[in-house]
């Protein structure tokens, strides 16, 4: 594993902590569909699935990671959230969310970690 991906996996726990801190259920990480993409959280909301898109970056120069959702990245989601549900039963009552977890590194101190939801 090289540290870039070490780094998006320690991201991906931290995300996984918050949501699971805000009284969500984590049903699944790193779900893959073929070439389409990956679902980096799959969790429970209530009667809601939120599928999460999780950006980790550390402090610099680079563009903040609650800013790494384009229009084709949301409708990468849309479509990988509507794979999922196909997959797992159909969509629960509240529907489906997708939400975004940013989490910045800072060069020292503790991570931050920011949830949007209803990004897309």
């Amino acid at each position: 594993m090289n540290a870039r991906s070490a780094m998006g996996k320690y991201g991906e726990t931290l995300a996984a902590r918050r949501l699971a801190e805000a009284g969500m259920t984590v049903l699944e990480r790193n779900w893959r569909c073929g070439r389409t993409g990956e679902i980096d959280i799959v969790a429970q909301d209530g009667d809601t699935l939120v599928v999460c898109e999780v950006k980790t970056r550390r402090a610099g120069p680079f563009e903040h990671p609650m800013a790494a959702v384009t229009p084709e990245k949301a409708e990468r989601l849309r479509d990988l959230a509507q794979r999922w549900t196909q997959t797992h039963g159909g969509t629960p009552p509240g529907g489906v969310r997708i939400d975004l977890v940013g989490v910045l590194l800072p060069r020292r101190g503790a991570p931050v970690v920011e949830h949007a939801r209803g990004v897309a």
